[in-house]
C-alpha cells in the first residue's frame, strides 16, 4: 500500500506546548486512529499538517506532493472535519455550502443532498442555531461532497449521541469501500476506534509514542490480574502500569508470557485501545 500522507520531523512551538519531531505515515486503504488525552497534541498536529498553523520545521507530503509547494492541489483532494467548524455562523447551511463548493473541482451536489438527508439537516437553517453535534454532521457532509481521497477529522464523534456516532462510523466504512481512500481520525473516545480503525497512532506531550496496526497492539498487550503479594520488583518492571487495591493488582504489560511464567495463577484479559493508551501514559519505554 502506498502512503497518502507522510509527516517527518514536524516541529511546532507555542509558549506552553510544543510538537517535537512528530513523524508518522498513513497508508491508502486504512482508517487510522490518532489517539491521546486532551492536550496531547492531536489538534495542533492536524492544524499544522493542514497549514492552518505554520510549522517551525519538518516535511509534510500528501499523495507524494510537498505541502509547501502544492497546498491548493492537495486541499482539493482532502476533506476536513475540525472540532471548531470554521464556518460563518450567520449564514445558512445552503449559503455556506455555496461558498465552499466553488473551491472544489469535483463538487457533487448529489452527494451533498444525500448526506444532508441522511443526517436530517435542513439547508435553510442558520449555522448559529445548530447544536455541536449537528455542526459536526454538517462538516462531515461538506467533506464527503467533493469526492475527497483523504478525510482528516478532529474529534468528529464529540457531541454526538450514541445513535449518531454509530451512523457516522457506518458512513466512514461505506466511504472506504470505494478503495484508494484513507481516514485520519483524531479522538479521545477510543471505543469508536475499537470498531473501525486499522492503524493507531498515539501522541503524548507533543511526541509520537507509537504507530502500529490495531490488531497487533491488541494481540501484544494484556491485562494481568493477581495477588499483589506475589509482585516482586523484577515482575513490576514487566508492566507499563499497575493498580493495586486491598483485593489484588491489575496491570498492563507487553510481556504477558514472562509474567505468566512467574505468576501462573494470574488472570489474563485482552485489553481495549483505551487500556493500552492509558498504560502508555505512565509507562513509555518499558
Amino acid at each position: 500500500m502506498k502512503d497518502i500522507l507522510r509527516v517527518k520531523n514536524l516541529n511546532k512551538s507555542y509558549k506552553n506546548f510544543s510538537l517535537t519531531d512528530v513523524s508518522f505515515s498513513l497508508s491508502e486503504g486504512c482508517i487510522t486512529g490518532f489517539i491521546g488525552i486532551n492536550g496531547a497534541g492531536k489538534t495542533t498536529t492536524l492544524r499544522t499538517i493542514l497549514d492552518l498553523a505554520k510549522k517551525d520545521s519538518g516535511n509534510i507530503q500528501f499523495f507524494g506532493l510537498d505541502m509547501d509547494k502544492n497546498e491548493q492541489q492537495i486541499k482539493n483532494r482532502i476533506g476536513v472535519v475540525l472540532d471548531d467548524g470554521c464556518f460563518y455562523e450567520e449564514l445558512s447551511m445552503a449559503e455556506m455550502k455555496s461558498i465552499l463548493a466553488s473551491a472544489y473541482t469535483d463538487w457533487s451536489e448529489q452527494n451533498f443532498k444525500h448526506y444532508m438527508d441522511m443526517f436530517s439537516l435542513d439547508p435553510k437553517r442558520k449555522i448559529n442555531t445548530l447544536s455541536k453535534g449537528m455542526k459536526m454532521k454538517y462538516a462531515l457532509t461538506l467533506a464527503l461532497s467533493h469526492n475527497a481521497e483523504l478525510l482528516i477529522m478532529d474529534e468528529p464523534t464529540s457531541g454526538l449521541d450514541p445513535l449518531s456516532r454509530s451512523q457516522l462510523l457506518n458512513v466512514l466504512n461505506d466511504y472506504m469501500e470505494n478503495g484508494g481512500k484513507g481516514v485520519l481520525f483524531s479522538t479521545h473516545i477510543t471505543s469508536d476506534l475499537d470498531k473501525i480503525a486499522d492503524m493507531l497512532i498515539m501522541i503524548h506531550n507533543g511526541r509520537i509514542v507509537f504507530q502500529e496496526e490495531k490488531d497487533f497492539l491488541l494481540d501484544n498487550y494484556r491485562i494481568i490480574k493477581g495477588d499483589k503479594k506475589l509482585l516482586t520488583e523484577n515482575i513490576r518492571q514487566l508492566f507499563l502500569n499497575i493498580t493495586e487495591t486491598a483485593f489484588g493488582f491489575t496491570g498492563v504489560t507487553r510481556h504477558a508470557a514472562r509474567v505468566q511464567s512467574y505468576l501462573p495463577d494470574a488472570i489474563t484479559e485482552r485489553p481495549t485501545i483505551e487500556d493500552i493508551m492509558l498504560a502508555n501514559l505512565g509507562g513509555c519505554g518499558k
